[in-house]
């Protein structure tokens, strides 16, 4: 089997995990991590040949913006301080504690060499915990403050790895340095966000094409990324202000195409690139196993102390800062999404997964110091570093399900409903308005009138069944059999007019761009009459 076979087969688990995933009840990113350390113990399968620099450009970009389209930045500003708390703070926490046991339990390890120990293996993964999240149907708040800690975690994460790598290869670290290069870094990368989000808005309008435009969205997170790097900012927080402005900005309401074919590009590219991402963590297994050679019990030891550090750190800290952000939230006016009992905080704990920053920030450790002497550590390291990734990934991952029902943690359905029900009427009022202010400009029949009335009423009715009186319920629902009997019928009078005209793509004479350009007005018509 050679690399380019390889990488096929972790394309073709990346879309055969999902259904299997759903019909065991198991996260697919977990499903691929196991399906890449089966590979990495096979003999025949070739070692995994990219370089460790080119892993975080190459998947951070796109999962971090597949994973921003599905939120916004009020939410962010919503969750500030539970984020901080998470994202920020205990990170920094977790990279001292995992540093300090390190540099106790591993002979002769520097402190800026565990300092980069700590600081690669203290950010929970970003897709990991989002895509377990959201298969599990927990509480949204739970998935906002989970999504916001995994977005933001590996900023931190990464500045602190970096500061702590050149500390150990230079042999010199300031703090005054240190904190200047993080402000720095965060300066860049929102100037380069904002910059390149304004510029790819801009783009966006002119192009008009729903093709280019996706197209484009593809180019913008690498771009955003490789550039923020370029200027020593961190790619990673560019990428996020880039996605989450043109999420805010770039969205046009009446642009059906291109949000709906967009919507379907982004969830094949999050579910390929995810599945990529986690099967090369399986595979990068042989790593570990080549470094153990010969010292597995010492170093198992090791790994399991630092395993240990990381979750029960989690844990000691979320307890009390969600208490404290309890004391907080009461004082204020406004909403912001915590967890409610201790059973949603140790579902919280538990699901702080490791994943592709990690992998990719213990290969990317450099061989030699300014000197020529070797890395001290390197290889310690890198086992500790696949130890917590995988018990982390494979233990939590699997057991979180179990945990979550054991728990009964649960979305609040009734919650959500009333919200949907509140947007279905806002809609349909929305249409009601538009279509009086029509009325006062264009004179409508009164027939007409009353039917466009009757649309009107149908918008809000097709979100949320539950709107309007129940005669008007009552009526709507004939309509809505008639219509759909209307819509079965059209839908079959397309099916056989899309025959037709594929049909006679392989005719003589058939001019195939010609058939295709009717074959798409056809799908167009077929999209529109499902509305």
């Amino acid at each position: 089997m050679d690399q380019l076979a390889l990488f096929l087969l972790l394309l073709l688990g990346a879309v055969v995990s999902v259904p299997v995933g759903d019909r065991l009840r198991l996260p697919a990113p977990v499903l691929m991590t196991l399906l890449g350390i089966v590979l990495a113990l096979l003999d025949f399968v070739p070692n995994v040949n990219i370089p460790p620099g080119l892993i975080l450009p190459a998947l951070l970009p796109p999962l971090l913006y597949a994973a921003v389209r599905r939120t916004s930045w009020r939410q962010f500003a919503a969750n500030k301080r539970p984020i901080f708390l998470l994202a920020v703070a205990l990170v920094f926490v977790t990279t001292v504690c995992v540093a300090a046991v390190a540099h106790e339990v591993v002979p002769g390890l520097p402190v800026a060499a565990a300092v980069a120990l700590g600081a690669l293996v203290a950010p929970p993964d970003p897709v990991a915990a989002t895509a377990v999240a959201g298969q599990l149907g927990l509480p949204r708040r739970l998935v906002s403050i989970l999504e916001g800690e995994g977005l933001f975690n590996d900023v931190t994460a990464i500045v602190l790895y970096h500061v702590a790598i050149a500390a150990a290869v230079s042999g010199t670290f300031s703090l005054p340095h240190a904190l200047l290069e993080l402000a720095l870094s965060a300066v860049v990368a929102l100037a380069v966000g904002l910059a390149l989000g304004w510029a790819a808005n801009k783009l966006l309008d002119l192009l008009g094409d729903a093709t280019l435009q996706i197209g484009l969205t593809l180019l913008v997170p690498y771009a955003s990324y490789v550039l923020a790097e370029e200027l020593h900012g961190s790619g990673v927080l560019s990428v996020l202000v880039t996605a989450l402005f043109l999420a805010e900005y770039a969205a046009d309401p009446d642009d059906v195409m291109m949000r709906l074919a967009g919507h379907t590009f982004w969830d094949v590219v999050d579910t390929l690139v995810t599945g990529i991402a986690f099967g090369l963590i399986g595979l990068e297994l042989h790593h570990a196993i080549r470094t153990a050679s010969g010292r597995w019990g010492e170093m198992l030891g090791w790994a399991g102390a630092i395993v240990a550090v990381v979750v029960f750190v989690r844990l000691a800290w979320l307890l009390p800062a969600t208490w404290l952000t309890k004391r907080l939230h009461a004082k204020r006016d406004y909403d912001e999404e915590i967890p409610v009992s201790w059973r949603e905080t140790v579902v919280m704990w538990w699901s702080g997964m490791r994943g592709v920053a990690s992998v990719a920030l213990a290969l990317a450790i450099p061989l030699t110091m300014d000197d020529g002497s070797r890395f001290p550590g390197r290889d310690e390291i890198v086992f500790i570093a696949f130890g917590v990734i995988i018990a982390t990934l494979v233990l939590q991952g699997l057991t979180l399900p179990w945990l979550v029902r054991k728990l009964n943690v649960r979305a609040d359905t009734e919650s959500e409903k009333e919200f949907e029900h509140a947007l279905a009427v806002r809609a349909a009022r929305a249409a009601k308005r538009r279509l009086k202010e029509i009325e006062q400009v264009e004179e409508l029949p009164d027939e007409l009138s009353e039917q466009l009335l009757r649309r009107a009423f149908d918008i809000g009715a097709r979100i949320s069944p539950d709107l309007g009186d129940e005669e008007r319920r009552e009526a709507h629902e004939q309509r809505a059999r008639r219509v759909k009997r209307v819509r079965r019928i059209h839908g079959e009078m397309l099916s056989a007019a899309r025959h037709e005209v594929l049909a006679a793509r392989s005719e003589p004479g058939a001019d195939p761009e010609i058939v295709d350009r009717v074959l798409r007005h056809l799908d167009v018509r077929s999209l529109r009459s499902l509305r």
